[in-house]
């Protein structure tokens, strides 16, 4: 049930572990998309609106769980990649009771504090209630999302991308019918949206842990194995912190961004809440190319084959720059009835959204390539064990839309802001991509004797001994 990245060719390797991984996040950006495109169609744009609005803020907090499970499942793929099973199991235990203390805290200090975020944003007021009873659900439901989120990220350490996938599948019916069910069948409105989604990331997370437990021999704990160790939990922290607060110093720069987006009216706020869900959508390769290279760096690292990090960032860069093209391409002809599956074409402001939406589009897809290399590189310096650089390259994001938010968008309006997120990337790319020749340069002058050879193998190397 398990792969090893650490032997044969990085593209073959690259490419076969990303592709269910692909499928994997497709389920998961399935979930929004039927969210947007059932509120939408069934409530009207102003209920969209609400939902687009709470994005920003859902991001830096959602964003934040995801990253900090990303981060722990690295060092048991390091510890994998060494072949060293008990402390894979160490830390993945370990993980788990860290992840019950940050959902318990995150749960409540989001619940207690939903009403005053919502008000510093500038929500509009007459989507406030709505967008309140969305978010609110989505905190409440923090839990279920590191659930999922870590154990799927424990599992894609272990070299199985396949599996989580096939949960995901069962979840997003499982979505789309409570969605049915509750915004038609009781009323529920877009809170309605938010359980559908909350409940449906539960099953997903349930059925992980089940499916764990009885065909993982390799993660069977001893008693030793499960005791929480402060040793281990600062190294999981070491590794995790950093990518969540990378997620969420992003995130700062969106939620100025939104609040500049919110000043300009609801029409804007929907337009950019429907082309968001697009763009999520055709940019789940570029996340899954960078869960896959976090994998395969992790596993290189732990086993000292250093030469191959370069190869398999370039081989994976390759891959992001061939879907770039093509998705470009098709948005160029399809971005207009992409637009027009989240809004209601009898609405009497439906053509300034339609057009708004596709512009919205059609400036994020020119600038795919810089996104992908912002996941892929990224997310292999993650891997390598250099967290901390994450933090930064999250800075240069949110200055980036933190500066078109405060100073672009009121004097150039709602252009201004498509162009934000394009510009964060470039900003992070420029700091990435000298960042991981550093890195690997850095592990080669601490490990000097190392080559790729299966002898590599055997020479140790502790998690975040290098950091």
């Amino acid at each position: 049930m398990t792969k090893d990245l650490t032997a044969g060719s990085p593209m073959r390797l690259i490419a076969g572990f990303a592709l269910p991984t692909l499928f994997g996040m497709l389920f998961q950006q399935l979930y929004n998309m039927v969210d947007a495109m059932i509120v939408g169609k069934l409530l009207g744009s102003a209920a969209l609106a609400a939902v687009g609005a709470t994005g920003s803020v859902n991001f830096f907090v959602i964003g934040f769980c995801m990253g900090v499970c990303s981060g722990f499942a690295i060092p048991v793929a390091q510890r994998m990649g060494a072949g060293e099973a008990s402390k894979m199991r160490r830390y993945a235990a370990n993980a788990a009771w860290l992840s019950i203390i940050f959902a318990l805290v995150l749960t409540v200090l989001t619940g207690l504090l939903c009403r005053q975020i919502l008000t510093v944003m500038l929500t509009p007021a007459d989507i406030f209630e709505d967008a309140r009873s969305y978010i609110f659900v989505i905190f409440m439901g923090i839990p279920a999302t590191f659930l999922y989120n870590l154990l799927a990220g424990i599992i894609r350490s272990l070299g199985d991308s396949k599996t989580p996938v096939y949960f995901l599948a069962l979840s997003s019916m499982l979505n789309i019918i409570l969605d049915f069910l509750l915004i038609l069948g009781f009323d529920a409105g877009v809170a309605g949206a938010a359980i559908a989604t909350v409940a449906s990331q539960g099953v997903s997370g349930l059925a992980c842990l089940l499916y764990m437990r009885k065909k993982y021999p390799v993660l069977r704990m001893t008693r030793e194995e499960w005791r929480f160790d402060l040793h281990t939990c600062g190294v999981l922290c070491a590794m995790g912190i950093p990518m969540g607060l990378q997620y969420s110093i992003t995130a700062i720069g969106s939620i100025v961004l939104q609040s500049s987006v919110n000043a300009l009216g609801s029409l804007y706020v929907a337009a950019v809440a429907a082309g968001s869900k697009v763009y999520q959508l055709l940019a789940c390769p570029f996340d899954a190319m960078g869960a896959t290279m976090a994998t395969y760096c992790g596993q290189n690292v732990g086993a000292c084959k250093l030469d191959r990090l370069g190869r398999g960032i370039r081989a994976c860069t390759l891959l992001g720059l061939g879907y770039s093209v093509i998705a470009l391409g098709a948005m160029l002809r399809l971005a207009p009835q992409c637009a027009l599956m989240f809004l209601d074409s009898g609405e009497p402001e439906a053509a300034a959204l339609m057009e708004a939406t596709t512009r919205y589009i059609l400036i994020q897809s020119v600038f795919f390539f810089p996104l992908a290399l912002v996941n892929i590189v990224r997310f292999s310096i993650q891997g390598m064990g250099f967290s901390p650089f994450a933090i930064l390259a999250g800075v240069l994001e949110m200055a980036a839309r933190t500066g078109v938010g405060m100073v672009l968008v009121p004097a150039f309006g709602y252009t201004a802001a498509c162009f934000a997120s394009p510009a964060a990337w470039v900003c992070a790319d420029l700091f990435l991509i000298p960042a991981s020749a550093a890195c690997i340069a850095r592990l080669r002058r601490l490990y000097p004797n190392v080559s790729d050879t299966p002898s590599a193998r055997q020479i140790p190397l502790r998690a975040g001994a290098h950091r």
